[in-house]
């Protein structure tokens, strides 16, 4: 049991490497990123965007394309408390 627990620690230890570098290539290539968060309701996401803001968005699918419509832009102290909690320092 202690290896499985060691094995998962590990994958989703890489898995939170691979989405920080993903992340960090989107917002230096001029790109917003999508961030998924269980503390939003089903259908909305965050989007934070180069120039350092982050806007809450409602996301929806059309066929193959995916549409999204503003529901508020977090306050700047909201957008630091949210990358503190969420580990994007």
């Amino acid at each position: 049991m202690k290896a499985l627990k060691t094995a998962i620690t590990l994958q989703d230890k890489r898995v939170s490497e691979v989405t920080k570098a993903l992340r960090q290539k989107n917002l230096a290539g001029g790109l917003p990123f999508l961030i998924l968060s269980e503390d939003l309701p089903e259908g909305q996401a965050y989007r934070e965007f180069p120039d350092g803001h982050i806007e809450i968005q409602e996301i929806t699918e059309n066929g193959a394309e995916l549409r999204s419509k503003l529901v508020r832009k977090l306050t700047q102290a909201e957008a630091v408390k949210f990358r503190l909690k969420n580990g994007l320092f």
